[in-house]
């Protein structure tokens, strides 16, 4: 027994995204550039948004919680990918990479609920602006922000230490940048069929579920917005809902072909590339889209900038 707790607790390895070739010295590079553009995006939406009382309304508050998952998403995975790669070592400790896969899991599991929850924030602010304040008062949407963060810290609790309760054997080489769980399943030695299929059937809630909802609330917004008669209100209901709609594509299509494709059709090439959309791109699009398609947003950010060279 002690022998296989010393063995099971020895450290991993990440492949990473890049050798030293001069071409991936480059997509290094460009990596890095689009990580400081992601935390510097989110960080500044959720300063916006907590500093301008204009932007103190409940799209803006969920809005703010969605930066704050993406910033934690990004800070958990590619700082370390990049240590690394400077460093030239490949190797994290067996309790960093639990820390990393839980930390990732939460951030990556409240955000699917949470995009699911601001769709219907955009229902009842087009299909029923009349009861907008009683529907989604205060401490709607407090719930709402809690009932994210804790659907992903459960669903965290739940894997990272089974999965990390296994027993590692034979190559301790993990071909991702980061431990994200399909990657780290494929080291565990002997059949976890039924683990997989609870991954399996938790990916199916936590995704397809939320879609669902999010379909169920565009379809009586589209509803709504046909039976307007005024061009202008149109075009105010679609633009309203075009930016959450682009996110959401973004995010479920990226989350989808990482963890809802069989075992047997992926590879660790395809794999990077899903992870590094939804774990680094979409983030990094997040801030991008909501900001550079909200006048609300802009107006905060032109005030910060004039009271800041003001002063």
């Amino acid at each position: 027994m002690w022998r296989w707790n010393q063995t099971s607790l020895e450290d991993f390895i990440l492949q990473g995204l890049f050798d030293d070739s001069f071409n991936h010295h480059i997509f290094f590079i460009f990596t890095m550039v689009v990580f400081l553009t992601a935390v510097s995006g989110n960080s500044l939406t959720i300063l916006l948004i907590c500093s301008d009382s204009r932007l103190h309304t409940p799209m803006y508050f969920l809005l703010s919680q969605l930066s704050l998952m993406d910033l934690m998403h990004v800070l958990t995975t590619v700082p370390k990918m990049a240590s690394n790669y400077l460093s030239g070592k490949k190797s994290i400790s067996f309790v960093g990479c639990g820390i990393q896969h839980s930390l990732y899991l939460l951030a990556g599991s409240s955000e699917c609920v949470l995009l699911a929850l601001m769709s219907y924030d955009r229902y009842v602010a087009i299909c029923r602006p009349l009861h907008y304040t009683l529907l989604m008062s205060r401490r709607v949407v407090v719930t709402m922000a809690v009932m994210s963060w804790l659907s992903g810290s459960v669903n965290s609790l739940t894997h990272t230490p089974i999965l990390m309760s296994f027993h590692f054997c034979g190559s301790r080489v993990i071909h991702h940048f980061y431990c994200e769980l399909p990657a780290v399943v494929k080291l565990v030695c002997g059949d976890i069929s039924d683990y997989e299929n609870k991954v399996y059937i938790s990916s199916v809630i936590l995704l397809l579920l939320p879609i669902i909802l999010v379909c169920t609330s565009y379809g009586f917004i589209l509803h709504s917005v046909i039976q307007m008669r005024s061009v202008g209100s149109k075009k105010n209901a679609f633009a309203t809902c075009s930016s959450h709609l682009m996110v959401v594509s973004l995010w479920f299509g990226g989350c989808i072909f990482s963890y809802m494709r069989p075992r047997s059709l992926r590879t660790p090439l395809q794999d990077k590339i899903g992870s590094v959309f939804y774990s680094i791109v979409t983030p990094t699009l997040n801030p991008l889209i909501y900001t550079l398609r909200n006048r609300d947003v802009s107006k905060a950010l032109k005030k910060l900038l004039r009271r800041d060279l003001l002063t």
